[in-house]
């Protein structure tokens, strides 16, 4: 019975090292298990947004760093308890200022990301589940706001894929918000026909395939937006109901208004360039 006190003594008493690995365990355990359980909770809640009157975008990203302190607090507590590290207090401070330069060199980029965030979370010019436009490393996407952590904005592109944007960088691009007022998106397809061709003709097959096309909403108009080397261009332009259904139609039309075309005998031209022809070149020929 001695021994098997005098084991169980060590395992409770912080002043050991099996003590502190005993505390160091249950506090980790205990910290894990409350933040756990804090996701779960906001995660429930969010799923009955209908009658719980709550922004989506501030939840997850206040749930986070809620998350984030209580380890911190944890970890607090637990330095308190074990005598070694109240010891260390001391040190720790007379150190911390160097180490917090250190580490804000180390980690300036992350800290930029954090403090984008928490700027994004205030203004909020976007929220989950907003469709928005950024300029990416493949060009322009658009795409549904999936999450807002604390470094990183995801966006869910129609085609199934994610982007994943610094959130410093979110804050100072320009990004458009297609949700904020009106989700709806302006189709603007534009078609080039041959000089010769009817444009009426042809605008009233671009406007008859718009109407009868299931994603687009409203047809607008088709004018005369230019008159290039070789083709006179026509643009469509038409509502639909966000920008994947815009992408939708646009790539259908291109080929249904394709095969009308064919026909009805509506030239869509090659283009062409002059060439000069020179005087010491009576072979050469002024086409191409």
């Amino acid at each position: 019975m001695t021994v098997h006190g005098s084991v169980l003594g060590d395992l409770m008493d912080p002043a050991t090292t099996a003590g502190a690995l005993v505390y160091a365990v249950a506090f980790l355990l205990a910290a894990w298990l409350l933040s756990r359980a804090l996701g779960i909770a906001v995660k429930q809640t969010l799923a009955h947004d209908d009658w719980v009157p709550v922004d989506r975008t501030a939840a997850l990203f206040l749930t986070q760093l809620a998350q984030i302190g209580i380890f911190v607090l944890a970890f607090t507590y637990y330095a308190h308890v074990i005598p070694a590290l109240r010891s260390l207090g001391t040190a720790l401070l007379a150190s911390a200022g160097v180490a917090s330069v250190v580490v804000g060199f180390a980690a300036q980029n992350t800290l930029g990301n954090i403090v984008a965030g928490v700027s994004l979370l205030m203004y909020r010019p976007f929220r989950v589940q907003d469709i928005v436009q950024v300029t990416a490393a493949s060009g322009l996407e658009t795409g549904t706001i999936e999450s807002l952590t604390l470094g990183y904005t995801i966006l869910k592109t129609y085609d199934n894929r994610r982007i994943v944007v610094p959130n410093s960088v979110m804050a100072t691009q320009v990004t458009v918000n297609l949700t904020s007022r009106d989700p709806r998106v302006m189709l603007m397809l534009p078609i080039g026909v041959g000089y010769r061709s009817d444009i009426d003709r042809a605008r009233a097959i671009l406007m008859d395939e718009a109407r009868t096309h299931t994603d687009v909403q409203e047809v607008i108009d088709c004018p005369v937006t230019q008159l290039g080397a070789s083709a006179v261009t026509l643009t469509l332009r038409a509502w639909c109901a966000d920008a994947g259904s815009a992408r939708r139609a646009q790539f259908d039309l291109i080929e249904r208004i394709k095969k009308q075309f064919d026909r009805h005998d509506i030239e869509i031209p090659f283009p062409y360039t002059n060439v000069v022809i020179k005087r010491d070149a009576p072979h050469a020929t002024s086409r191409s």
